[in-house]
Order: C-alpha cells, then sequence, then structure tokens
C-alpha cells in the first residue's frame, strides 16, 4: 500500500512539474511568429490580447470595443471613392456597421495568429483587410500601443 501511495505521489509531483511547461508551449508554440511580431510591432502578449480582443469584439457585435481597438485618424477605405475619414471613436461606432461589413468580419474572425503576414508596416490579416500595428507613443517609440490602422474592405477583389 505504501509503495502504492508514494507512486501516486511522485505522478502528481511529475504532472505538477511538467505542466506550466505544457501550458507555456501550447500558448507559445509560434516562435518564429512571435520573433516576427516582435521585431516589427511590439511585445508578441500584447498584439495576441488585441487580435483576441478584436475577434471577441466582432463576435459580439460590439461596436465601442472594436472602436478602442483602432488608431485615430483613420480612413476606411482609403484610396478609393468610398473612402471615408475616421477621427474619433464616436464618429467609428456610428458607421460601425459600414465599416465592419460581413466580409471585414468574417477576416477578423478566421484569422490564425501562426497565420499572419507580418511586415514593418505590421500585421495583415486576411488579404489586408485589417493590418495592426505597432503605434509610438513617444519620439523613440520605446513606448507602444498595438492597434488597428487599417480597414480596407476588399470583398470582390481576388483573394
Amino acid at each position: 500500500m505504501k509503495i502504492r501511495t508514494g507512486l501516486a505521489l511522485l505522478i502528481v509531483h511529475i504532472a505538477v512539474l511538467l505542466l506550466p511547461a505544457r501550458i507555456a508551449t501550447a500558448q507559445g508554440n509560434h516562435p518564429e511568429m512571435d520573433k516576427s511580431i516582435s521585431d516589427n510591432i511590439g511585445d508578441p502578449a500584447k498584439f495576441q490580447a488585441v487580435l483576441t480582443g478584436l475577434k471577441q469584439a466582432v463576435s459580439k457585435h460590439d461596436a465601442a470595443a472594436v472602436a478602442d481597438l483602432v488608431s485615430y485618424p483613420i480612413t476606411i477605405n482609403p484610396r478609393t471613392k468610398t473612402a471615408l475619414p475616421v477621427r474619433t471613436s464616436q464618429i467609428f461606432i456610428s458607421h460601425y456597421d459600414q465599416i465592419v461589413t460581413p466580409h471585414i468580419a468574417d477576416v477578423i474572425q478566421k484569422q490564425k495568429y501562426e497565420d499572419l503576414f507580418v511586415n514593418y508596416q505590421g500585421a495583415m490579416l486576411g488579404s489586408g483587410e485589417v493590418w495592426i500595428a505597432g503605434i509610438c507613443k513617444d519620439k523613440t517609440c520605446k513606448q507602444v500601443d498595438i492597434k488597428v490602422k487599417t480597414i480596407q474592405n476588399t470583398a470582390g477583389k481576388a483573394n
């Protein structure tokens, strides 16, 4: 009986020791993407929080929460005849359904972290419909906000 109890305790201790490693692997199993985010945008954990928050807000149709994740001013559908300059979150909220169309919402919902395209301009969702970037808060760019900087509806274009 003592051997069984001792063996059970040993198994529990091993499981407890291995659990943090399994959690870390599950959360950070994309080291190349994390490095690319870190090199071009900012803290990968903060970026993932923004991406997750954006997905959740869009799925709940929470215009205010999405608006909080946007860098202002922003021009929706830039370089098009339908370009919409948006200077404040209040304007974004009032035009939410025009901005976050079913196509844009679908792109956001389907985007996987590991499939992002990342460069010096930020992280591209879909085929360029949404870009998330590090926005410098000071001259040296030591403090960075991670925000949505571009929204452009590419529906009808080749994906």
